[in-house]
Order: C-alpha cells, then structure tokens, then sequence
C-alpha cells in the first residue's frame, strides 16, 4: 500500500537535543490519514509500539496564530506558549483562559478560527508569564476532557 504524506516532523527538546517521543505526519488525503491510523497504531519501532491519532489538517501559513516577528506583529515571548489541540467547537478565547488560568498567569488565550467560516480551527494556544507554568499547564491539563473532547496540551 502507497501513501502519500507531504511532511513529517520530530519534536525534539530544546535543551538536550533529543526526540520527545512523538512528531507529527502531514497526509495528502483524509482517506491516507485513515489507512496510516489503521498501519501503524501499535506497530512496533525500535522497541516502542507507535500510537497513531489523527486530528485537523494543520493551519495554512496565512491562517495560522502570528508566532512573533516573523510571524506578523506578535509581541510576546513564544517560549512560554502551550499550544492547545483537539478543542471543542464551543471553547472560546475566555474558556481557554479560564481553564489554563488556574495553572498561572495567563497573558494571552486565543481560540484560532477560520477566517472564511468564522468557525473555530480546534485549537489555540495559551501564554504564560514563565516556562514553570507552562510546565505545570501541561502537566494538569494534557488529556483533560472538556467539552467532550480530550484535549491536547504540549509545549508550542
């Protein structure tokens, strides 16, 4: 079976070097996302089973959350960001503030939406005022059921 992907991305820790354990795979077609899901979940990798999830197609470069100068004009410091995935449609800029709020201080929540259909992308980010809080946010809220829908929580 052939699938096509057009990217794929490691994550890896900033300070050691080394992969995090997870990264992300960008599929031409939803009917290759389902065939990919279906492959691999639980395949065995250097000792490791993968597990495979699927979620929304990442945001297109003009759609996509301003990520500091080059981004367009965001003024805050990116290192203290969660990027939030898998929201509910009904979570909003102040429901993701309130939620994460209770970690520490929030300086920015923001709900990203399509700007053609004014719907919400089903995900956002969150801004701390330290990588502490960041850290804690991600800890408490990573897999939390809200809406019904778990949530997504890793550092962005």
């Amino acid at each position: 079976m052939y699938l096509r992907s057009r990217g794929f991305w490691v994550i890896y820790d900033k300070s050691t070097g080394r992969s995090r354990g997870f990264g992300f795979v960008t599929m031409s077609t939803l009917e290759d996302v389902e065939a990919a899901a279906q492959q691999f979940n639980g395949y065995e990798l250097e000792g490791r089973a993968l597990r495979v999830n699927s979620g929304p197609p990442p945001p297109r470069r003009q759609d996509s959350f301003p990520r500091g100068p080059r981004g367009g004009g965001a003024s805050f410091d990116s290192s203290n960001r969660v990027y939030v995935g898998n929201l509910s449609w009904g979570v909003d800029d102040l429901a993701l503030e309130t939620l994460f709020s209770e970690q520490g201080k929030v300086t920015e929540a923001k709900v990203v939406y399509d700007r053609e259909s004014g719907r919400s992308r089903g995900f956002g980010f969150v801004t701390y005022s330290s990588a502490e809080e960041v850290n804690s946010a991600i800890e408490s809220l990573d897999g939390v059921l809200i809406l019904g829908n778990v949530i997504r929580a890793i550092a962005a």
